[in-house]
C-alpha cells in the first residue's frame, strides 16, 4: 500500500555504461510508535502495513493454511513452487522440540494462472527442519538441519508426494552449533557448481553422480545465498551486523572482503516501526525512536533478475531484515573494479512494515519476471540461543507475549503497475534444442533453467548450436530493439558446453576477442583447465589481457593467473603487480594468486608435522570448525571482524588472556556463552554456547585458537570435567563471573 505524503529521491543504478540517475517515487516515513502491538493480523490487513515505493504492491501468492513457517522457496522447471517449513521452530521461547522429525516441503501450484497457489499437497513429510530445496529435472534435492547429508526426492506418479528418495551425498557427522549458523543455499551456479554458505564444500553432477570439492578459503556466510549475472555470490552473516560481503569474485577464489565494499551509512537500517525485542539491549542496537539502528538478522538475500520490475531494478540486491521487519534494495556499484552497495533511498526501504509479525527471511526472483518475499510471520525470529535465561530478549518475550505467535506464514510477490507478470513456464517437457531458446531470455531465472536442465538431460547432439551461439549470435539489428540480451546468452552457451564437459580451445581463443567483457571474463575463467594441465599455448594468448580496455577483464586474468603452476605465470602475475600495484582489487588478486604454491591448509599441516597423529587431527578438525563457524565473527585471521564501521563484531583471539592463560574459563566459554563488555569493551555480537557440541569438537576447535597462539592444546578429559564441574549451569558467563 502507497501512503501519502510522496517525496521523490533521486537513486543510482548501473547500468553498461556507467553510473546513472533515475527518479523513484518514495513514501515518507511515519511517526515511530515506539513499543507498538503484537496482534495477529490477516494478511489483508498486514499488507495494508506496507510501505513500497510508488508504482509498485504486494500480492499475496499463499498463507496459512496452505502453509505454515515457511522460510525457503524453489520452483522446478514448470513453476511449481516448493516451499521448505520448520514446523518445530521456536515453537515456545525456549524453543522445545526444535529437533522433532514433523517439518515438511510443501509443493504449491497456479491452477488457473492468476499468480496465486490453488493446490498445496505435501511433498516431504517427517523432516527435521529442512533448509535447503534445488529442483533439477523431476527430482528435488533437500538438506535438514543438523546434517550434511544431501537427499534426492521424487514424485513418480504425479500425485505431488515424493515416493522416491535416494542419498546423493552422505557425511555420517550430526552437524553441531546452533541451527541459524548451518549450511544454507545450495544454488547451481553459474559455473555449474552448486554452492552453500559455511560448508567448505561444492558439489556437481557428473555422470550420474554428485562430484565433490572442497574449497580452501571460501567466505562462509548463514542464512542466504545468491548470484549476480556472471556467478559472483552475495553472502551475509545475520546476526554478526554484515548484510552482504564475499561479493567481489566467484568464491571458487577464496574469501575477499574489500574496504569500503558498503557505502558510508549503509549498516543503518530504517524500519518503520519500533524494535522492542532486539538481541544486545536497547543501548546497543536501538535509536531514539526505538527503532534498529543497526542489521542484525538478515537472511534469503537476492540479486533481482526478473524482468517484471522496471529495468531498473535489475541487478539489485534486495536483502530481507526481519528483526526490523523491512526488506532494503541496493545498488550495485563497479567502481574501477571493485563493487559497492548504496541504499536505493534516503533514510528509507524499499519495503517496511508496521506489523510486528512480518518476518521477511527470503528474497527471490520468480519465473513470472517478479520479485517474491517469504514471511516466516511469527513472533519470536530469534533462536533459542539468543532467548536464554539472561538474555535481554527473553524478559520483552514475555512481556508481549511474542512466544504465542505461531503456525502461520506468507509468500507474496512484488509487482508494478503497467507491468504484466509472465505466465507459468513449461520446460520440463522441452527438448535440449527447444531449452536452446531461453538461454538469452531477459528473466536470469529462464537462463539459469535452461542451461541446468539442458546439462542434466546430457544431449550431445546440441554442441553444434551451442558453439554457434557462442560463437555468433547476434544480429545486426539488435542495438535497435528487443530485450534479449546477446552476450548473456553468449555466457550461458559457453558455461552450458561446460557442463556437457565440452571445452574447445579454439573457440575459447575467439571468444578473447568478443566485444563484451562479460564474455571475454567467461572465456578466461573456462581456459583454467587447459592452465591446469600445463597447456604452453595458453599464457602467451592470455598475455594480451595485462592491457584489456575494461578492469574486470584485467582482474580475472588475475584470479585465473594462479591456476597455472609454471613460473610464466608467476611472471605474469608479476607484472601485473608492477602494472596496477595502487589498484585495491587488481593488486589484492595478484598477491592471492601468488600464493597458489602455498595455501593456508598446507601451512597449517607444515607447523603440525612435529606433533603425534591426536594433537595432528585434533588440531586440523578445529581448523574446519574454525572456519565453518567461528570466522563469521572472530575472523579468519583470529582478529574479529568489523561491523562496517570501526568496531568489531567479537573480540580478537590473538593474544587474548581467555584465550592464552588457563583453560578452564576457554572452556567454560564455549560451554555455555558469554555476554556482556569484554576488557571493558562492548561488542556487537554475543558468544553463543557451544555446549551441545560433544567434548571432541570442543577440544578441537579451543585447541585450533590456542594452536595459531603458539599455546598447549585442550583435551577432551579436560573438556569433559569442567562440562561435569559446571552441568548445573543455565545461562551465559560475564566476564566478572569468569574473573572469580
Amino acid at each position: 500500500m502507497i501512503r501519502k505524503g510522496i517525496i521523490i529521491l533521486s537513486v543510482l543504478t548501473l547500468a553498461a555504461c556507467g553510473k546513472k540517475e533515475y527518479q523513484d517515487e518514495i513514501y515518507e516515513r511515519p511517526e515511530i510508535v515506539r513499543d507498538p502491538p503484537i496482534d495477529f493480523l490477516s494478511p489483508e490487513e498486514s499488507m495494508k502495513t506496507f510501505y513500497l515505493p510508488k508504482g509498485y504492491r504486494v500480492e499475496l501468492v499463499a498463507s496459512e493454511p496452505m502453509i505454515h513457517e515457511p522460510v525457503a522457496i524453489a520452483w522446478d522447471g514448470n513453476g511449481r513452487m516448493y516451499v521448505a517449513e520448520m514446523n518445530t521452530y521456536m515453537q515456545n521461547v525456549d524453543g522445545d522440540g526444535t529437533d522433532e522429525p514433523i517439518s515438511k516441503v510443501r509443493r504449491l501450484e497456479d491452477v488457473d494462472g492468476d499468480g496465486k497457489m490453488d493446490k498445496s499437497t505435501v511433498f516431504i513429510d517427517s523432516l527435521v527442519l529442512p533448509r535447503m530445496i534445488l529442483p533439477l529435472d523431476d527430482r528435488v534435492i533437500i538438506n535438514e538441519t543438523y546434517s550434511y547429508d544431501l537427499w534426492s526426492y521424487r514424485d513418480t506418479d504425479n500425485d505431488g508426494v515424493a515416493d522416491e528418495k535416494v542419498n546423493i551425498f552422505s557425511n555420517p557427522n550430526r552437524r553441531g552449533g546452533n541451527l541459524e549458523h548451518q549450511q544454507s543455499g545450495l544454488i547451481w551456479n553459474l559455473d555449474n557448481w552448486l554452492y552453500v554458505t559455511t560448508l567448505p564444500l561444492r558439489f556437481r553432477f557428473t555422470d550420474g553422480a554428485i562430484e565433490v570439492d572442497t574449497l580452501d578459503n571460501t567466505p562462509g556466510g548463514q542464512w542466504g545465498l545468491t548470484q549476480d549475472d556472471t556467478g559472483t555470490m552475495f553472502f551475509s552473516t545475520a546476526g554478526g551486523e554484515n548484510p552482504a560481503f564475499g561479493f567481489q569474485q566467484p568464491a571458487v577464489y577464496g574469501h575477499v572482503n574489500l574496504e569500503g565494499r558498503l557505502a558510508d551509512g549503509f549498516i543503518e537500517p530504517w524500519p518503520v516501526v519500533g524494535t522492542p525485542d532486539v538481541q544486545g539491549g536497547a543501548e546497543r542496537r536501538l535509536r531514539e525512536e526505538g527503532t534498529l539502528n543497526h542489521f542484525t538478522g538478515v537472511a534469503g538475500q537476492e540479486i533481482f533478475r526478473g524482468h517484471r520490475l522496471p529495468p531498473a531494478a535489475y541487478g539489485d540486491l534486495f536483502i530481507p531484515e526481519p528483526v526490523g521487519r523491512l526488506v532494503r534494495r541496493a545498488k550495485v556499484m563497479n567502481e574501477n573494479g571493485k563493487k559497492v552497495l548504496y541504499n536505493a533511498y534516503d533514510k528509507r526501504e524499499f519495503l517496511a512494515s508496521t506489523d510486528l509479525n512480518f518476518r521477511p527471511v527470503q528474497a527471490k526472483t520468480g519465473p513470472d519476471g517478479c520479485l517474491y518475499i517469504v514471511d516466516m510471520y511469527r513472533g519470536i525470529i530469534q533462536e533459542s540461543a539468543w532467548t536464554r535465561e539472561g538474555s535481554h530478549i527473553r524478559p520483552v518475550i514475555i512481556r508481549k507475549g511474542l512466544d504465542k505467535n505461531i503456525g502461520k506464514g506468507r509468500i507474496y510477490r512484488i509487482v508494478h503497475e503497467g507491468i504484466t507478470p509472465d505466465e507459468t513456464p513449461h520446460l520440463l517437457d522441452k527438448t535440449p534444442h527447444e531449452l536452446l531458446d531461453y538461454l538469452g531470455h531477459p528473466n536470469g531465472w529462464y537462463r539459469n533453467t535452461a542451461q541446468k536442465l539442458i546439462i542434466l538431460k546430457k544431449d550431445q547432439s546440441v554442441v553444434p548450436a551451442l558453439k554457434e551461439i557462442a560463437l555468433d549470435n547476434e544480429p545486426f539489428w539488435s542495438q535497435f530493439f528487443g530485450d534479449k540480451d546477446y552476450a548473456l546468452e553468449r555466457v550461458h552457451a559457453l558455461w552450458t558446453l561446460e557442463g556437457l564437459g565440452v571445452i574447445d580451445k579454439a573457440l575459447l581463443i575467439k571468444k578473447y576477442d568478443d566485444p563484451d567483457s562479460r564474455v571475454r571474463m567467461a572465456a578466461i575463467r573456462l581456459s583454467e583447465e587447459f592452465l591446469k594441465q600445463g597447456d604452453p599455448e595458453m599464457l602467451p594468448l592470455l598475455n594480451r589481457f595485462l592491457s584489456d580496455e575494461d578492469i574486470n577483464v584485467v582482474n580475472q586474468l588475475a584470479l585465473t593467473l594462479r591456476y597455472s603452476p609454471g613460473v610464466e605465470a608467476t611472471q605474469l602475475l608479476n607484472a601485473l603487480l608492477k602494472q596496477f600495484e595502487n589498484h585495491e582489487v587488481i593488486a589484492t588478486s595478484v598477491r592471492e594468486s601468488l600464493k597458489k604454491d602455498d595455501s593456508e591448509l598446507q601451512i597449517l599441516k607444515q607447523q603440525l608435522a612435529g606433533r603425534g597423529r591426536g594433537d595432528k587431527n585434533r588440531v586440523l578438525k578445529g581448523y574446519d570448525i574454525y572456519k565453518q563457524l567461528c570466522a563469521t565473527c572472530h575472523g579468519k585471521d583470529l582478529m574479529g571482524v568489523k561491523n562496517g564501521e570501526n568496531s568489531l563484531i567479537a573480540p580478537p583471539l590473538v593474544g587474548s588472556p581467555r584465550v592464552t592463560g588457563d583453560k578452564d574459563p576457554l572452556i567454560r566459554i564455549l560451554l555455555h556463552g558469554l555476554s556482556g563488555p569484554v576488557d571493558g569493551k562492548e561488542y556487537s555480537g554475543v558468544m553463543l554456547p557451544m555446549g551441545n557440541n560433544d567434548n571432541a569438537w570442543i577440544a578441537s576447535v579451543l585447541s585450533y585458537v590456542r594452536h595459531l597462539n603458539d599455546t598447549t592444546l585442550v583435551g577432551n578429559r579436560e573438556v569433559r570435567d569442567i562440562r561435569e564441574k559446571y552441568k548445573d549451569r543455565d545461562g551465559y558467563w560475564t566476564m566478572p563471573e569468569l574473573m572469580e
